[in-house]
């Protein structure tokens, strides 16, 4: 991926953002991978891959967007593609905002900020990034790393404003708590 960004002259941050960051970290095998992009969609950059793999001479796939249906709580566009046997998401970071009376999100045309795009999940231990451009970890609220050590599950922000603005929240953080085997 970083190859693909020198040979197109970009300086795109690539990172992988939640559930593939916290489960590594955990030591849990995931193949959930998506990648968030801070300048350019993910069709723009699953595209720009597969040319730099075609010029490698490296086997390609059709890239799959997914278009954006907030009718079906599906708020951004993604853009799916294999990459030497993996399927990976890329999306562009985000910011969005809830109205009083819906649990789903208006998402700003905007690209966000990393700060952003992690204080918009649902949870501390799901708001890290694996930045592969500097090959580390990123804890923007710095209580992931925290949290996933004690096993808690908590909002990047306050848990009133994130469980009202998604009430769905609750289970999963009843899901996580169990199959993480948090107390």
């Amino acid at each position: 991926l970083l190859a693909s960004l020198q040979y197109h002259k970009k300086t795109t941050t690539l990172r992988v953002a939640g559930g593939w960051v916290r489960d590594k970290l955990l030591g849990l095998p995931s193949d959930d991978i998506d990648i968030a992009l801070d300048d350019q969609s993910g069709a723009d950059f699953a595209n720009a891959v597969n040319d730099f793999l075609m010029w490698k001479g490296i086997e390609t796939h059709g890239v799959a967007v997914i278009q954006a249906n907030p009718d079906q709580s599906k708020h951004l566009e993604t853009a799916r593609v294999k990459i030497l046997g993996q399927e990976l998401d890329f999306v562009n970071l985000r910011t969005e905002t809830y109205t009083e009376h819906s649990r789903i999100p208006s998402v700003s045309d905007e690209f966000g900020t990393p700060e952003q795009d992690a204080l918009r999940r649902d949870f501390t231990i799901n708001s890290m990034f694996y930045n592969i451009n500097e090959s580390a970890v990123e804890d923007i609220t710095g209580m992931g790393f925290p949290d996933l050590k004690a096993g808690i599950i908590r909002t990047p922000l306050d848990p009133r404003v994130t469980l009202h603005d998604d009430p769905l929240r609750m289970l999963r953080a009843v899901r996580f708590s169990s199959r993480l085997a948090f107390g």
